[in-house]
């Protein structure tokens, strides 16, 4: 049995801890600064639950003593921190952070260190950049790489269109800070909330557009090798409209305290979710452009006694399925390993990866390729 620590006790913290803990394989301990939050962690399962503020770095010292690994589930800007003490610690990281410079940090923290270090291990950046790879590897040449991914109530009902499933800090950071992209064969920053676009899925409307992080490490590897690779996160339509007044006209993009406390007053959160995950590459395969997409829909279902939402059981089961291939040896154990590292098909068939296929609902081709070809 292998010892884990999960730093944050929230929603996500609280799935991985079910997960790890229900499989028996893992002695999980939880580390969040609320007392409160501890007690109401989401699980029925044996765990060590730790009082402790990540800030006191001895606290977070004291306890990777002896871990094999820390998973953070904590706010994006504590990477640092812990991926510093893990370093220290001489503990395997994973995290599920989008944030761009929290991961720069990660990569320079792996450089040379004897344990692995593995950002973005949730649902994008981490599953989705799993298959964008395994779509890739079946080209000559790449052309075009479109990445979209969206965690969307089942039954919005205001104005927004939208419901709080994910991270408040996490959705206004990505709605505020650059994106990467590579454009006409160069690398380049597009603005959050622009190049807005419209499609449907099994009858429904949706659209989508830029924000920060989805691509991952992919700029990194695809650079000289792509001629446009983008990311853009998925929406009923009418809400990206209004999230540029709030944060463009309001200018609440420079008071995002003041924007996250009006988003969780005012918008309900929600367990009845569906996370839409929806990857495009077109490109030369023995000289004929084609074109092959993966489309995916997974649901909110009931694990371990309770009602779990679709962002919960996609996040968790990405880092949850990665430290499971870490922990078997199937991934390197020392320096930065990246999700387009890990292949698509070890992911799915592990205990944890199958909850993609097995979530609940009825997957869009059954979470599996739709090829087509284009003349």
């Amino acid at each position: 049995m292998k010892n884990v620590l999960i730093v944050g006790a929230g929603k996500i913290g609280s799935m991985i801890a079910e997960m790890l803990a229900g499989s028996g394989d893992y002695a999980v301990t939880v580390l969040d600064r609320s007392s409160a939050q501890l007690e109401r962690l989401e699980t029925a399962r044996s765990v060590r639950k730790v009082v402790g503020d990540i800030q006191d770095g001895e606290t977070l010292t004291r306890e990777l003593v002896g871990q094999f690994a820390v998973l953070s589930a904590a706010p994006f800007h504590a990477t640092r921190l812990i991926a510093t003490a893990a370093k220290a610690a001489g503990a395997h990281y994973l995290d599920l952070t989008e944030d761009v410079a929290s991961t720069r940090t990660v990569k320079q923290l792996a450089a040379g260190a004897r344990t692995a270090f593995i950002p973005q291990c949730g649902l994008a950046p981490g599953f989705i950049t799993i298959v964008a790879s395994d779509l890739m590897a079946r080209f000559d040449e790449l052309h075009d790489v479109r990445l979209r991914v969206g965690a969307l109530p089942q039954y919005p009902s205001n104005a927004l269109n939208y419901n709080l499933t994910w991270s408040t800090d996490g959705v206004i950071n990505e709605y505020c800070e650059p994106c990467e992209a590579i454009v006409d064969g160069q690398r380049r920053e597009t603005p959050p909330l622009e190049e807005r676009e419209e499609f449907a899925l099994d009858g429904v409307l949706y659209e989508a557009f830029n924000t920060s992080g989805g691509l991952g490490t992919l700029c990194d590897t695809l650079a000289g090798r792509v001629r446009n690779l983008n990311y853009r996160t998925i929406r009923y339509p009418g809400h990206c409209t209004i999230m540029k007044a709030l944060l463009n006209d309001l200018r609440l993009r420079d008071r995002r305290e003041v924007l996250k406390d009006i988003l969780e007053n005012a918008v309900p959160a929600t367990l009845q979710d569906v996370v839409i995950v929806f990857v495009t590459v077109t490109g030369l395969k023995g000289g004929q452009l084609v074109q092959e997409t993966y489309a995916n829909k997974i649901y909110a279902a009931a694990l371990g006694g309770r009602v779990r939402s679709a962002i919960q059981i996609t996040t968790a089961a990405g880092i949850c399925a990665v430290l499971d291939l870490l922990a078997e040896g199937r991934l390197p154990h020392a320096g930065l390993v990246r999700q387009e590292d890990i292949g698509l098909d070890a992911f799915l068939a592990n205990r944890f990866g199958r909850s993609y296929a097995s979530a609940g609902g009825a997957p869009v081709q059954g979470g599996r390729l739709a090829r087509a070809l284009a003349a």
